[in-house]
C-alpha cells in the first residue's frame, strides 16, 4: 500500500519529530511505500504521481493551511481513505499553544467538514474511549471516534549503553507550562542528591524564544525561520540515554493527569530501551502495564521521592521491571502494532 502522510514541516524538534519518524519506519518495514507530505510540495502532482491508499492527517489550523481540499476530494473519489489525527472535542489546551486546535465543539467549520464527509474517512486520536474530551464527538458529528495511541520505534529504540550518557536521574523531554510546577518541585530538587540529566527542547528562555520564532516560520513555510534550532538530541540518542540511566523519569502535562485518557510517547519508548521508567500518575497507562511489575508509577509527591530513593538504593530490584516492561512495549505498543491497527480499520472502511 501507498500512505501519504502530512506533515508541512521535516524541521519540526517537537513531538511530531518522532512520531513521523516511526510511523515512517514501520510503514517502510513493513512493506508500504510511505510519502511525506509537506508545505513546500505541489500536492496535485504529488497524488497524480504516487495515487496513495491512505492520507494521514491532521485536523487544525496548520495543516488546513497546507492541505488543497479539492485534491484531497478528487483523490478520495478515486477511493483514498483519509485519516485524521482530531484535535480533543472539549479541549484543555491553551490557545496559545501554536499551531494546535482548541476545542472541537467550538468550531462550527470543522464540524461542518467532518459531518459533510468531503475531508476525512477516519476519525482518531490518541484519547481513550469513555474520556469526556471527546465526550459529544460522535453525537454531533455522526462519526465514530477511534484511539490510536502513540508508541514506540523499534527500528532504533533499543538498548545500548553509552558511558557518555550514564547518570543516575535522566529525563527527555519539553520545558512545557503545564509541566513547570511539577519540574520546580519534584524533578530540579532531585539534583542535591542524585547524577540528574535534563535533555530536550525550551528549558532556556533563549530556546523558548527562538522555538517560538521557528513554529511562526513553520507555520508560514518561511525557509530561514522553519529551521532556525535543530534537535538536541539525535533520534539514536534516546535510547543510550534510557540504557544508561539508573532511572528514566516520565512526566506528563498537568491535564494528561487530571483526564488520565492518555499518555506520551516517553511511556513506551523507555521500557522498548531497557530503561527503568519510573512515571507520574496517569491513570490509562495502569491499562497498558501492570503498575510495580513492567512499570513504576508514583501517585504523589511522597511516593516519588520515596520510589526514586529506593530503586538508586536497590538497582537489582529494577531487573525483572526492566524485562517485562521491555517485552510488553514489543509485544504491544511499537508503531507496528499501530500501523498493524491502521490497515484494519482501513480495510474496514473500502
Amino acid at each position: 500500500m501507498k500512505i501519504a502522510y502530512h506533515i508541512p514541516s521535516l524541521d519540526t524538534i517537537y513531538a511530531g519529530r518522532t512520531i513521523y519518524a516511526g510511523y515512517k519506519h514501520a510503514f517502510e518495514e513493513l512493506g508500504h511505500i510511505f510519502i511525506s507530505l509537506t508545505a513546500s510540495d505541489d500536492q496535485k502532482e504529488v497524488f497524480a504521481r504516487e495515487m496513495p491508499d491512505i492520507l494521514i492527517t491532521s485536523l487544525n489550523p496548520y495543516n488546513l493551511k497546507y492541505l488543497d481540499m479539492e485534491v484531497v476530494a478528487r483523490q478520495k473519489q478515486l477511493g483514498m481513505k483519509v485519516f485524521v489525527n482530531t484535535p480533543f472535542w472539549n479541549s484543555p489546551l491553551s490557545k496559545m499553544r501554536i499551531n494546535e486546535a482548541p476545542s472541537l465543539s467550538k468550531n462550527s467549520e470543522y464540524i461542518r467538514l467532518i459531518r459533510s464527509g468531503e475531508f476525512g474517512d477516519v476519525f482518531y486520536n490518541i484519547c481513550e474511549q469513555g474520556d469526556e474530551r471527546m465526550e459529544g464527538f460522535e453525537s454531533t458529528t455522526g462519526q465514530r471516534h477511534h484511539t490510536i495511541l502513540l508508541a514506540a520505534d523499534k527500528t532504533i529504540l533499543f538498548p545500548e549503553y553509552s558511558e557518555k550518557f550514564k547518570a543516575d536521574i535522566s529525563y527527555i523531554g519539553t520545558y512545557l507550562p503545564e509541566k513547570r510546577q511539577f519540574i520546580r518541585e519534584q524533578v530540579f530538587p532531585l539534583r542535591q542528591h542524585y547524577d540528574l540529566r535534563l535533555y530536550g527542547q525550551d528549558w532556556t528562555l533563549y530556546d523558548r524564544g527562538v522555538g517560538f520564532a521557528q513554529k511562526v516560520g513553520q507555520y508560514f513555510n518561511v525557509p530561514m525561520l522553519r529551521s532556525l534550532q535543530a534537535p538536541k538530541l539525535a533520534l539514536e540518542d534516546e535510547r543510550k540515554i534510557y540504557a544508561s540511566s539508573l532511572i528514566s523519569i516520565n512526566i506528563h502535562e498537568d491535564f494528561q493527569k487530571r483526564f488520565g485518557g492518555d499518555c506520551n510517547e516517553r511511556t513506551f519508548q523507555v521500557p522498548l530501551c531497557g530503561g527503568f521508567e519510573i512515571t507520574d500518575d496517569v491513570e490509562c497507562i495502569r491499562k497498558y502495564f501492570k503498575d510495580g511489575e513492567e512499570i513504576v508509577l508514583a501517585s504523589n509527591k511522597e511516593d516519588w521521592f520515596q520510589k526514586i530513593q529506593y530503586y538508586i538504593k536497590n538497582p537489582e530490584k529494577r531487573l525483572p521491571i526492566i524485562e517485562a516492561g521491555k517485552k510488553k512495549v514489543l509485544e504491544e505498543h511499537t508503531y507496528h502494532n499501530r500501523v498493524k491497527q491502521i490497515i484494519e480499520i482501513y480495510q474496514a472502511y473500502v
